[in-house]
């Protein structure tokens, strides 16, 4: 019994190799999950402006079609304006409101990220963390 080296309660090689493959897919998994939220996130994002957008069109060509009419007739007569000049009036000042509108869902579709920020900043950190292991 003499010739028996003691040996040390430290973990093998193949088990240290065993526990960083399972945490690197448990990070895969978390990073992927993440992903997934943030996906969901910019995707509600992306409905509400195109929502926006597709509203201020609708009620943009309703109201022009119905108030055109009306103004229009209402130039003619009250300020003796020819047809053209009348129509002219009218379908500037709407071509105006729909521009508005249109650049204010533009710039709520800005706001949508396609690439999910909080995931490439985890993904950073993680691969930092996986070169010092190394």
């Amino acid at each position: 019994m003499a010739d028996r080296i003691p040996t040390e309660s430290s973990p093998s090689v193949a088990s240290l190799l065993g526990g960083i493959v399972s945490d690197l897919q448990t990070l895969i998994r978390q990073e992927m999950a993440l992903a997934k939220s943030e996906m969901v996130r910019e995707w509600d994002k992306a409905k509400t402006a195109a929502g926006s957008m597709a509203s201020g069109a609708g009620v943009l060509a309703l109201g022009g079609f119905f108030l055109c009419v009306t103004i229009v007739c209402v130039l003619r007569e009250v300020a003796g304006l020819p047809w053209w000049a009348s129509f002219l009036i009218v379908g500037g000042v709407l071509t105006t409101v729909g521009a508005v509108l249109f650049f204010i869902g533009r710039s709520r579709a800005a706001e949508v990220h396609v690439v999910p920020p909080q995931t490439v900043e985890t993904l950073k950190e993680d691969v930092q963390w996986i070169r010092n292991q190394t």
